[in-house]
């Protein structure tokens, strides 16, 4: 196992894939699913801190983190310690037939980082998906409503209805026939491609107008509408910002007709933007919230909050198996504690110092159109052209590869951006790296330009 003490940074010492991973990479097109997705062949075995260890040896800095799973790091020893004491005592017995001591003290911890006085109360899940499901369906029960509003470029989830949500990319929608009904999609406020002109603090004006004007008048009557979807920050999207403004107008328009509020911060939340939550930016109350991924560094497990009041549906109304698993309920409140005490103040401070250093790069380089995002989620947007903002797929994916060949990992988002979500814990010389490396990716990708 790596220890913290032994490297911080990449060290490689095979070529890219090794011979283990080779093999490994083989046997997987040969036995696996061809649906998952791979940017690259790593061949993860090990992980500790920042810091993954592939079956050739191989060290990597990771700046994708599980796409922004693992908060606290690989194998925080704090987390590893809560599992394996857990996993020694009980591992399951199924949280909607009977309890756990620890499944309401960890939604006391979680809703306790919530703005708001009301009461809020919590379901737990197995992923960020299941959540959005479960939110459906409570919106739907809450209000006696069925139609739901999400946006373009969001994802929610490959699941059938969390997938009828998401407008991400066709073929995540391709081949799987007809989703759920009663669903419409409108523009997000995408600042750096706002075809008003408007800044990141003003962008979405239209929208708001088009969603009562046209929306409201000519397709769902607002009194059939039981929820609005969004992403604070759209992660499969770009790691595009929702403006304040927004979020605030779209909370009022959700309480002028009683439209249930959700705020799927899947991808945001657990402390990821230096907030506890990236709507908290906005001093909004969602009436739903999603959680999952960061949520319990690694094991699986999601969330739903919402006040006592909207979370009234009755015994038997939705279940779940392995929702809220004692192992995953343990990692989760070791993960809370570790976010609280140091890492949630990491990210925002650190968060701080990458933007710093990457403040020049839309002057710098000719083809990153945009730098963007709140703490340690960050997109670069990569561009052919900075003057038309023509969108180079092909550019951002060999700077990806780049990247992974000089010890980084890390991730693209949208069509043309690069991510970086690392865990919270990074320090500035492992941002120092990922910035100096990635200056080297995208002058060589330039060339190509």
């Amino acid at each position: 196992m790596i220890a913290t003490t032994e490297t911080k940074l990449p060290k490689l010492i095979t070529a890219l894939p090794g011979p283990n991973a080779k093999r490994v990479v083989e046997s997987d097109a040969k036995f696996m699913s061809p649906s998952y997705t791979r940017d690259y062949p790593l061949v993860a075995k090990r992980g500790r801190g920042a810091i993954v260890e592939d079956v050739d040896g191989n060290a990597f800095l990771d700046f994708a983190a599980g796409i922004a799973v693992c908060s606290t790091g690989h194998c925080h020893p704090k987390v590893v310690a809560a599992i394996q004491q857990q996993a020694a005592e009980l591992i399951h017995m199924s949280g909607t037939d009977f309890y756990y001591e620890s499944m309401p003290r960890l939604a006391e911890r979680l809703v306790n980082t919530l703005s708001g006085v009301a009461p809020k109360k919590a379901f737990f899940t197995n992923s960020g998906a299941e959540a959005v499901e479960g939110a459906i369906k409570l919106a739907r029960y809450a209000t006696k409503r069925d139609k739901m509003i999400a946006f373009y470029g969001c994802f929610h989830g490959r699941t059938m209805g969390a997938l009828s949500l998401t407008a991400s990319k066709t073929t995540q929608r391709k081949g799987f026939g007809a989703l759920l009904s009663g669903v419409e999609h409108i523009p997000f406020p995408y600042a750096y491609r706002c075809a008003h002109g408007h800044t990141a603090e003003t962008c979405g004006v239209e929208i708001l107008e088009q969603l009562e004007q046209q929306i409201f008048k000519r397709l769902f009557d607002p009194e059939e509408v039981a929820g609005i979807i969004i992403e604070p920050i759209q992660g499969e999207g770009g790691y595009v910002v929702a403006p304040n403004f927004f979020l605030q107008e779209l909370q009022r328009i959700c309480r002028k007709h009683g439209i249930m509020l959700i705020a799927d911060e899947v991808q945001s939340g657990m402390g990821r933007t230096g907030k506890w939550w990236a709507h908290q930016f906005a001093g909004i109350e969602p009436d739903i919230i999603c959680s999952a991924k960061g949520i319990a560094s690694g094991m699986p497990l999601g969330a739903i909050f919402a006040p006592a009041s909207i979370m009234n549906w009755k015994p038997g109304a939705h279940g779940t198996t392995f929702g809220g698993n004692p192992v995953c309920i343990a990692a989760a409140l070791a993960t809370a504690d570790l976010i609280e005490s140091e890492y949630l103040e990491n990210a925002r401070r650190m968060g701080e110092y990458l933007f710093t250093r990457l403040a020049d790069w839309t002057k710098k380089f000719k083809i990153v159109g945009d730098v963007r995002g709140r703490g340690l989620m960050i997109g670069i947007e990569i561009v052919r052209d900075q003057r038309t903002k023509e969108k180079a797929a092909d550019l951002r994916n060999a700077i990806v590869d780049l990247a992974f060949h000089k010890g980084l990992c890390i991730l693209g988002a949208g069509e043309n951006t690069l991510r970086l979500s690392p865990s919270l814990l990074i320090d500035e010389e492992q941002a120092d790296f990922a910035v100096r490396t990635l200056e080297e990716c995208i002058r060589e990708a330039e060339k190509k330009a």
